[in-house]
């Protein structure tokens, strides 16, 4: 299924952060970055995008779905939210208005 045009938008900016993939250390920040402002279906899609992109190979969007729940209940520390936030950032801001 197709993103719609919010989440599209979302989906450029991490493309635009992170071209060759987001990495590992980023995960958890990202998606609590994420969760401020989509849902976890939002995230769903969003991870089913990366994964049809092709950036890990082997992933399918179970492990997707594995990750994000693992993910979701790992807190970062709000530094590493704004370390995330602020490498997004540098190349264009967050897509969304605020909520």
């Amino acid at each position: 299924m197709a993103l719609n045009a919010r989440l599209r938008g979302v989906m450029d900016w991490l493309l635009e952060g992170y071209p060759a993939g987001v990495p590992p250390k980023d995960y958890i920040p990202l998606v609590a970055l994420l969760r401020r402002r989509l849902s976890d279906d939002e995230i769903r899609e969003i991870g089913d995008e990366i994964v049809a992109l092709g950036y890990e190979p082997g992933e399918t969007t179970s492990d997707i779905g594995v990750s994000i729940t693992r993910l979701t209940d790992a807190l970062p520390s709000p530094e590493e939210i704004a370390r995330v936030e602020e490498h997004l950032n540098r190349y264009h801001d967050w897509p969304l208005e605020a909520s």
